[in-house]
Order: C-alpha cells, then sequence, then structure tokens
C-alpha cells in the first residue's frame, strides 16, 4: 500500500490523499486551495497522477476545502464515481456550484476592472463544469460498509465536524486505514459528537488546532457583548460565516438570545444563497443534527433568509443599525465582499470573525491588526472594530484530538498528522509522542509512503 499526499500536508486547505493497494487507486477527499497566492496557483497545477487510473474518490464532507476541487478532478480526465454520506451530497451540490458561480463572476469582474495578471481571466471551472462533478456523486449510509472488491471496503462514521461529515475507514485485505477527516468538538452546538474507534493499523489524523485549547468562555455572552458593543455605536455587525454548520450555529444561538429578549431590536440577515440552502438542507436531515421542530421555527423567526441579488443590494445600502451573517468565512470571496466595501471604514461599525482563518485570507489579515485589506482591486482602510469569538470553532482542540486517540486499543503502526500549518502539526506530534508514545510522522506534501 501506498499513500501520497496531494493536498492538505503543511497546510488546512487543499485536502487531497491517494491511497494505492491491489492496483486500486482512491482518493480521499479532493479539496481546493485557499489562502496564500502561492497555494491557490496549485489549483492550476496538474496533479501528478493520471486522473484516469483514479477508481473513485471518498469525500469525508461538504467544505471547499475538502470538495472544491472535485470539478477540475472531472475536467482533466477522472471517470469514476464519488461517495459520500447524503447530507454531505446535498451541501456538496450547493457549495461546489456556488464555487463555479462565484469564480465565473471574479474572472468578469477581473476582465472588466483589468486588475488580473492574466488576460483574459478564466475561472478554474464554471456552473457546468461543477453540475457535472455532482452527477458522479453516490451516497452510503453511516455505519455501513461498501464492498468495493473481494480486498476492499470502507465505511463511514460520525466525525461531528459539519452537518454529514466522516471519519473514513478503509479495509484491504485485513488491514485497517483510517481516516479522521475533519474532527468536530467534544459539545458541538447543533451536531453529535464524533464518534470512537478502537483500531487502525494505519491512521491520518488533522491537526488544525493541534497545539491549542479552545477557550471555555460562554459563546452566547461573547456574541452578545459584541452586538451590543456594536448596537451602541447606532453601528452594523457584519459576522463573515462560513455557510454550512457556522452559520446555523449563530442564527440557533440568536435564536436562543431573542428568546430570552436578551437581543436589541433590530433586523438580522443570513444575506448567503448558499447559507440560506444550506440552512434548509439542515432542517431536511433531521436524523443528523440534535435540533428540534421547536429550535428550527425560533430559527426561521429570528433571521431574514436573503437570497435574491436586488435584495442584497438594497440591504448593503441600508446604513441603520443591524447584524448580517454573510459568506465566505475567510472573507475570500462572496457577498460579505460587499458589506465591507460600504462599512469596514467606517469606525462605528464592526466585524466579527467566528471560525479559522488560513494564511493568505483576508479575515487572518484583519485578526492581525493590518491597517488595510484589498479586494475588487483596492485597498480600504480597516477602522471598523474588528472582534474574534475564539471558541466558535468546528474542529476538535489538541484535548480533544488526543481524546479521540485514546479510545484506540493498541496505537496504529504508524500515525499520519496532516491539515495543519506546519507548527501546529510539529506540536501535535511532539504531544503525541509524549503523551500516548505512538510512532508518528508529519506529511509531507507530493510525499510517497509505502505501508504494509
Amino acid at each position: 500500500m501506498k499513500l501520497t499526499f496531494l493536498g492538505g500536508a503543511g497546510t488546512v486547505t487543499g485536502s487531497k490523499i491517494v491511497l494505492e493497494a491491489n492496483y486500486t487507486k482512491i482518493m480521499i477527499d479532493c479539496g481546493l486551495f485557499q489562502g496564500l497566492k502561492d497555494l491557490r496557483e496549485k489549483n492550476w497545477e496538474k496533479l501528478p497522477i493520471n486522473l484516469a487510473e483514479l477508481d473513485f474518490v471518498i469525500l469525508t464532507h461538504a467544505h471547499l476545502d475538502h470538495c472544491g476541487y472535485l470539478p477540475v478532478l472531472v475536467k482533466e480526465g477522472f471517470k469514476g464515481k464519488i461517495y459520500c454520506t447524503k447530507p454531505t451530497k446535498d451541501l456538496t451540490k450547493i457549495i461546489l456550484l456556488d464555487s463555479g458561480k462565484i469564480q465565473e463572476e471574479d474572472a468578469r469582474r477581473a476582465n472588466e476592472y483589468n486588475y488580473s495578471n492574466h488576460s483574459p481571466a478564466k475561472p478554474l471551472y464554471t456552473v457546468d463544469d461543477a453540475k457535472i462533478a455532482v452527477s458522479k456523486i453516490e451516497t452510503i449510509d453511516f455505519d455501513n460498509w461498501f464492498i468495493v472488491n473481494d480486498s476492499i471496503k470502507f465505511k463511514f462514521l460520525n466525525s461531528g465536524h459539519i452537518l454529514g461529515s466522516a471519519i473514513a475507514i478503509v479495509e484491504i485485505d485485513g488491514k485497517t486505514v483510517v481516516f479522521s477527516g475533519d474532527l468536530g468538538r467534544k459539545k458541538p452546538i447543533l451536531l453529535e459528537q464524533y464518534e470512537y474507534i478502537e483500531q487502525a493499523d494505519y491512521l491520518v489524523v488533522e491537526s488544525t488546532y493541534g497545539n491549542r485549547i479552545h477557550e471555555t468562555m460562554s459563546i452566547e455572552d461573547e456574541l452578545l457583548e459584541y452586538i451590543t458593543r456594536t448596537f451602541l455605536k447606532k453601528g452594523i455587525l457584519v459576522i463573515p460565516s462560513f455557510s454550512v454548520e457556522r452559520a446555523q450555529e449563530i442564527i440557533y444561538l440568536l435564536s436562543k438570545l431573542k428568546k430570552q429578549k436578551l437581543l436589541p431590536n433590530i433586523p438580522i440577515y443570513l444575506d448567503s444563497p448558499m447559507g440560506v440552502n444550506a440552512t434548509e438542507i439542515y432542517f431536511k436531515h433531521k436524523n443528523n443534527h440534535k435540533l428540534t421542530d421547536e429550535d428550527i421555527n425560533d430559527m426561521l423567526s429570528t433571521v431574514h433568509l436573503i437570497s435574491e441579488i436586488e435584495e442584497s443590494k438594497a440591504i448593503v445600502n441600508d446604513t441603520n443599525p443591524k447584524i448580517v451573517i454573510a459568506g465566505s468565512g475567510m472573507i475570500t470571496g462572496g457577498r460579505v465582499l460587499h458589506y465591507l466595501d460600504k462599512l469596514i471604514s467606517d469606525s462605528k461599525n464592526s466585524v466579527l470573525i467566528v471560525g479559522f482563518q488560513a494564511e493568505g485570507t483576508r479575515g487572518r489579515s484583519l485578526l492581525a491588526g493590518d491597517k488595510e485589506v484589498k479586494f475588487f482591486g483596492e485597498y480600504h482602510p480597516i477602522k471598523a472594530d474588528i472582534f474574534k469569538i475564539n471558541a466558535f470553532s468546528g474542529h476538535a482542540d489538541q484535548t480533544e484530538l488526543l481524546d479521540w486517540l485514546s479510545h484506540f486499543k493498541k496505537p496504529p503502526i504508524l500515525t499520519f498528522i496532516n491539515h495543519g500549518e506546519p507548527h501546529q502539526s510539529q506540536a501535535f506530534r511532539t504531544k503525541i509522542k509524549t503523551v500516548l508514545n505512538w510512532n508518528c510522522t508529519v506529511a509531507k506534501l507530493n510525499n510517497e509512503y509505502y505501508i504494509d
């Protein structure tokens, strides 16, 4: 057997792992690189494998850094199937179609305003490319073995990260290779916690927060504090948010605050077509989260769901106090840029960061205290207050990762640490060696690892 890390190694984006065994090639996740320009440029590079020889893809969940490269994979020659859970298929469809649309719009805007180094600027893939990729997705229920052939089978277990997210367990000739995907929190806001696993011969585990323990402050109290501070300035609170999971968590917490009569009397908007669609999908898959019908009704009465562009433009131009949740979570694109274009240079407004910000993203720049941020081909002075809720994370911290690992009955032969920036991954490797005394290594990009 051989593992090759084509993404998500030394970084938290572009997750792609190829597992080869018994003349079968399997790709686990197929994500888009985001953040630093050097990383984004990798999306345009040819993968160092023959895609016609790739048999199938196992998709752990629907975030863009895990599914966003699928249209390119198909466009460049992949002919096989893509397997995931039912909620993941529904979410992947809206995420890929939205990604294709944004890339088309970005290319069109770059050509219109002449701020691309390429002439003409072209999208990495289109909406039509995304539709073709989605047509290749097939679903598998949690905890059901899918038999590939006499020697290979795999199944999904809940990872507690986002709706439908999964740990992938692959069995090959009696050897077990486990891929954690992205692991969620011990006590997720909306989901059941990650499932434990007792055995693996080889393990690939994420390390997004491998060097950190999340704060234990009340998220509701922090959220209310930043809303109140902005309201007292008669400003607008913009919350750049991932459209899947984070947006639904925020709406749920706002609905709880409203029910307790703690919120100021201002409108709340979810301005994200993808976020609106994801919320509807969330409510559809009632067996995959903890929300009751009453919770759902409270959420729907708390927030205005905005999809149409004209309505969005009207809200952008409205200067009255309000809360706006808008994509994207790392401010890499989407409707949030139109709000920041109007609001970020006014000190009465606030921006609340509620998720991980990869290196090279605009969100990371805001947290770093930069004085200006560039988008739409121009630099915008940052005068709005920048807040962050650290406890708002969909990723397990170091303690939770160790909790998950500690339930293995014996150490894997080798554990690969991936999906983390170098410092986080190295710190987690040291922690595993110290606490568990496991044999582990930090995965390196494009490295081949022979396992048996």
